[in-house]
């Protein structure tokens, strides 16, 4: 028998499971396993147990919980520990197209936090970009509303700024229309001094602790740490229980994350972000929702391994 050590689930990087995804999710929870293909070899593939003796902690990330939070309290009867990376940004429709609308996003995350505690929910203001249509000015109107609805509901904020993938640049270009273009310098981090500062400031003056996520420059003169989502020490301070405190290797070297499984599968969030480095692209997406199954072990297609081999 090869044994399972007990992991942190990611649910996830690579696609967002509690919008799209959830009644898959909750019968993988039932079955108390799922599969996933491996990113780079589709023939390489993992069986992740979910059983509640396996599972330390779930992190889920979203930008729309709605559908998973009617599951919450079977995963609470289950003993299932949680938390949500929340993403409310906002963005014009030339760029996020398919996001909530924002009064809807705050909502259901003041909803979310009244359900489970605040400092189980956290919000995500990332990434972070300027453009002929997002100046600094849109920033801070947007922000100054979303500290004003969030400031109660949760006691962390998350940003970062958009990475220069080359397959970001490629996918900006090809889908956000003539009519939008990104900021000469929307690429360097040095540009958003200003917004930095002003965020250090109205955030704490909120109450908001804020982190940075996967960022390679260094803002504590600003007050800002880097932080961790996939976060050891915010486990042990909600659950008093102790995780790895490795880093895990398969994440950028900016990012602080411990050691997580993720049971997502790339290019298969519907949402259509135009900067999302996890989908190439909407027909990428689409094509792959075809392939879903709620019933699967898998997210996509038909992905089984036989549970002899475990405990």
């Amino acid at each position: 028998m090869k044994k399972i050590e007990r992991k942190i689930i990611s649910a996830s990087r690579r696609t967002d499971i509690p919008a799209f995804y959830s009644e898959w999710f909750m019968n993988r929870i039932e079955a108390g396993y799922c599969t996933v293909p491996d990113p780079f070899n589709a023939k390489q593939v993992s069986y992740v147990s979910l059983r509640p003796q396996d599972v330390q902690v779930i992190v889920f990330w979203t930008r729309n919980p709605g559908p998973l939070i009617k599951h919450l309290s079977e995963l609470d009867r289950k003993g299932y520990k949680y938390y949500f990376q929340y993403t409310i940004i906002g963005y014009p429709c030339s760029i996020d197209p398919g996001s909530p609308p924002i009064d809807t996003a705050v909502k259901t995350f003041q909803e979310l936090s009244g359900l489970i505690g605040k400092e189980r929910v956290i919000w995500r203001y990332d990434p972070i970009l300027y453009s002929n249509e997002t100046p600094l000015k849109w920033h801070i109107d947007q922000l100054s509303y979303l500290i004003e609805k969030l400031k109660s509901s949760t006691k962390r904020l998350v940003i970062s700024f958009i990475d220069p993938y080359r397959k970001t640049k490629i996918r900006m270009d090809r889908e956000t229309g003539s009519s939008f273009h990104l900021a000469p310098d929307a690429f360097e981090v040095s540009a958003y001094d200003q917004l930095i500062g002003w965020i250090e400031v109205e955030a704490n003056a909120a109450g908001l602790e804020v982190q940075t996520c996967a960022e390679s420059a260094d803002l504590k003169l600003s007050g800002i740490k880097h932080g961790k989502c996939i976060d050891d020490g915010l486990i042990r301070k909600i659950w008093k229980i102790t995780v790895s405190k490795r880093k895990d290797p398969s994440q950028r070297k900016q990012c602080g994350c411990v050691l997580s499984k993720d049971i997502g599968v790339n290019n298969t969030c519907l949402f259509g972000c135009k900067y999302c480095y996890a989908t190439s692209g909407m027909k990428s997406a689409e094509n792959n929702f075809k392939k879903h199954d709620k019933n699967s072990p898998s997210l996509v297609g038909w992905y089984d391994l036989k549970k002899s081999n475990y405990s």
